[in-house]
């Protein structure tokens, strides 16, 4: 079984803890980025604007389009709940006014710009709720990036190169402990 059908060219990005971080595979910079294969046999740091270069890898087009749709399906749901409890919130207010003035006909001043301070917070914390999940929306777009990739083939060939060598190395180290590979000393007469 050679070393580049063990290893396949699917790669798994991962992040680390910042105190774990590691030089990069290519510009030796800390980061805590990695890819992994599925099969955790070979692992590398790497910098995530290495990640973005289109001549070191491509990410697997499938697999970022389901993710970005899973998000923006998340995201929509969190908006649509915000709505549903503005609209509610809204609701109850206006009940809770129609028993007000069934009970009084004429409400104070104070009363009314009491409410009116309310409908404004109400408003604003909707606003804020509303720019919150936008600003989220856009964050997630920038940071969310694809998490499978394929390295191309001449980075590829490298790790293959790198596991195939480090193979050799401890079959040569193993050859040298074993004491039958070196020759045995003449027992006869010279």
């Amino acid at each position: 079984m050679s070393a580049s059908t063990a290893l396949p060219n699917t790669w798994h990005h991962r992040r680390v803890a910042e105190a774990s971080a590691k030089p990069c595979w290519i510009c030796y910079k800390p980061t805590s980025s990695v890819l992994i294969t599925p099969d955790n046999k070979d692992f590398f740091y790497i910098c995530v604007g290495h990640l973005k270069d289109k001549g070191f890898c491509q990410p697997d087009a499938a697999e970022a389009a389901a993710v970005a749709a899973k998000k923006k399906e998340e995201l929509e749901q969190e908006i649509r709940k915000v709505v549903k409890e503005y609209e509610e919130k809204k609701q109850r207010k206006k009940e809770k006014q129609k028993e007000k003035d069934k009970g009084k006909d004429k409400e104070s001043k104070e009363d009314k710009k009491k409410s009116e301070d309310e409908d404004k917070k109400d408003q604003e914390d909707f606003d804020g709720k509303m720019k919150e999940l936008s600003k989220s929306k856009e964050d997630m777009q920038a940071d969310e990036g694809p998490r499978i990739y394929s390295l191309n083939k001449n980075f590829y060939q490298m790790r293959v190169d790198r596991i195939r060598n480090a193979e050799i190395a401890k079959r040569n180290r193993e050859r040298l402990k074993n004491p039958s590979l070196f020759p045995s000393v003449p027992s006869g007469d010279p």
